[in-house]
């Protein structure tokens, strides 16, 4: 708070220059011993599952006697087969294992220990026998010996299902798989209700592994694309926009007056020559006509109201889009930043999955009905994967809250940097260290107030998919409501979160001061920041399809001149969808910057005028934009006088200077 107050000291007296970033101090301590305790629990709950010999489990396989493959066992009470010395089978074999159970997410079928999976079909049972022989791995119970194989009645239930396909072992799970996943793929068939015919799954699936190269080339295309564009946005921003601006008017007006053709077009055409049973078909197609176009005029007027009202204010956006393609020079990792959060996530999602199946292989040994052993936890420990769920969500947002209080401190380090020369020399890793040292709590705050909003949101979302066609219209449209709602919400808190670390990246204040300062900002430039929201977002939108359509045009051009391959869709599927998630990525750093830059130019226009002892900031580019809006002013009068109180302070205290 020794932040705050000397930051409005400074705003109150007019003979001094306000300096931001000069006071640090730790803010949402409380919040950030609250973060440590939780992943302190997190931490326990893996530390359960392996102590409790899930990881055994889970790495070794056990059978469906509940024996560990590889190591000596312990009897189990009550359960035949238990307790067995499986030092010398150290693999775990499915009698059948293109059984699949979707709804328990397991293989439906009886698991035994083996010394060896077989590598090559066994079409019959003297097969069996004879690898059985050979190897030494038997195939079938443990109850049947195996010069027993062909000649027991009891071959068909206690020997794997014929043929038996050649399979290997999962590199680190000692799991026999089968080597062609062709029953897997059968197995989705049934899950895809477009196919019709059963080849068509297997067809795109080779499709993709004949396209591989061509897809992971692709996907490196749409990289460099990415990177190229965020540097062509620069020198063409003040272009770009404009087009963008004229092709959403061109657009509007053609929708609109097709749309009006159309209409009179189906309205002039004589009845008589529509037959009876279509003419009701025609009717409502004439009436949903003139709803489209008459709702596509109040759009367009709309459209056109709001162009007229923010014409001015575009050009802060191409101002703004200009400075961020400098931010980008003077700080090139910005465009790693993406590369770095993923991996942190990827790290941390593969942690959590291992747990959560360490989770699943932890507990007590349970006979299920079959009289197969099932590990089972009871008492209140059953409930640690809600924690465990819980925990994926917080440390999800966690981490991207990390990248985005990392960006909003490096541009604030640049935008409040008068000799650019100055700079450190990797402003990334300074607000790194910052973020560190001071402000780990306020971002696990802010975190913690999206997971707030997320779990709810998931919740009812799980309750729809599970009532599906059971619960009536009004309350399918109450759940879809309230998941709109929350998702809303969660957009706006997101919104409202980044703009609260670059407040308290500046001020050093803590979560929640930040957010009001941050949000009165917001309202008080409310059609300055509808402009950038609109116009940027869109412009940034159209650079993402471009993208993707790049992408894909090319991905259209290598797949036909590979001839030994017709069948694009998946292919195709793939590559568009890694370049629109890369594009995505890109953009959204640059979106990010942008937003930075415009609280931070609302800031130094309060807090600076241009005097001596209180110049501006900002780069050259704004400052011209705010000699533009000084002379439209002094041209404007009262029109200039209002515009002129779009800026509001961030502190009410400041609001003397």
């Amino acid at each position: 708070m020794g932040c705050c107050s000397s930051a409005s000291s400074a705003a109150q007296s007019s003979k001094r220059e306000w300096k931001p970033l000069e006071d640090r101090s730790c803010t949402d301590i409380p919040w950030l011993l609250l973060f440590i305790l939780f992943c302190i629990g997190m931490g326990f709950i893996c530390g359960f599952s392996i102590a409790t010999g899930a990881a055994a489990r889970l790495v070794s396989g056990y059978d469906s006697y509940g024996n560990i493959c590889g190591q000596k066992n312990a009897k189990l009470e009550g359960i035949p087969n238990s307790g067995m010395d499986h030092t010398k089978r150290k693999y775990v074999f499915f009698l059948d294992p293109c059984n699949l159970d979707l709804v328990n997410r397991k293989i439906k079928s009886v698991a035994l220990c083996v010394a060896a999976c077989p590598r090559q079909e066994l079409k019959t049972l003297s097969d069996v026998q004879k690898f059985a022989e050979i190897n030494g791995s038997a195939l079938c119970s443990y109850n049947l010996k195996p010069s027993e194989y062909t000649t027991s009645s009891k071959s068909s239930v206690l020997c794997p299902k014929l043929p038996v396909p050649a399979s290997a072992p999962i590199p680190f799970f000692h799991r026999c798989a089968p080597v062609n996943i062709s029953c897997y793929a059968k197995f989705a068939e049934a899950l895809i209700t477009f196919v019709s015919d059963n080849s068509v799954l297997h067809r795109l699936i080779s499709g993709v592994m004949t396209s591989k190269e061509i897809i992971l080339g692709l996907c490196l295309l749409s990289l460099v694309l990415s990177m190229i564009l965020m540097v062509i946005i620069r020198y063409i921003s003040r272009v770009l926009v404009w087009i963008v601006t004229i092709l959403v008017i061109l657009g509007s007006l053609g929708g609109t007056g097709v749309l009006w053709w159309l209409y009179a077009k189906q309205r002039r055409s004589p009845k008589e020559t529509i037959i009876p049973e279509q003419l009701q078909i025609a009717e409502d197609n004439l009436r949903a006509l003139l709803i489209y176009a008459i709702s596509a005029t109040v759009f367009t007027v709309i459209l056109f109201l709001i162009m007229l009202v923010m014409r001015k204010r575009v050009a802060l956006t191409i101002a703004l889009f200009h400075v961020a393609g400098k931010v980008f020079i003077h700080l090139p990792l910005l465009v790693f930043q993406p590369f770095w959060t993923f991996f942190a996530l990827l790290l941390f999602w593969v942690y959590w999955i291992m747990t959560l199946l360490f989770l699943g292989t932890t507990g007590s040994a349970v006979q299920n009905e079959q009289g197969f052993v099932e590990f089972k936890i009871s008492g209140p420990l059953q409930y640690m994967w809600w924690y465990h769920v819980v925990g994926l969500i917080w440390i999800s947002e966690f981490i991207l809250a990390c990248q985005q209080m990392t960006v909003a401190g490096a541009v604030v380090t640049y935008y409040f940097t008068r000799d650019k020369r100055n700079l450190p020399f990797t402003p990334i890793l300074a607000s790194v260290n910052r973020l560190i040292r001071y402000h780990l709590g306020t971002v696990a705050k802010g975190s913690f107030i999206i997971t707030l909003v997320k779990i709810p949101r998931m919740i009812l979302m799980y309750i729809h998919s599970q009532l599906k066609g059971k619960e009536n219209a009004c309350a399918r449209c109450v759940l879809k409501s309230c998941i709109c709602c929350l998702w809303c919400l969660e957009k706006c808190l997101n919104y409202l979160n980044q703009n609260a670390y670059t407040a308290t990246a500046i001020n050093s204040t803590n979560f929640c001061t930040s957010a009001k300062d941050a949000f009165v900002i917001l309202v008080e430039n409310a059609l300055r920041v509808a402009a950038i929201n609109t116009v940027g977002d869109f412009m940034l939108f159209l650079g993402k399809v471009l993208i993707v359509c790049s992408t894909g045009l090319a991905g259209i051009m290598l797949l036909n001149y590979q001839q030994d391959y017709t069948v694009w869709v998946l292919p195709l599927i793939i590559v568009c969808l890694f370049a629109f998630l890369v594009a995505h990525c890109f953009l959204s750093i640059y979106e990010m910057v942008v937003d930075v830059l415009f609280l931070c130019f609302a800031i130094d226009t309060k807090y600076n005028d241009g005097s001596p002892g209180r110049e501006f900031y900002m780069d050259k580019v704004l400052m011209e934009f705010v000699e533009n809006s000084r002379k439209a002013m002094k041209e404007a009068g009262k029109g200039g006088a209002a515009d002129a109180r779009e800026l509001k302070p961030m502190a009410s205290g400041a609001s003397s200077a």
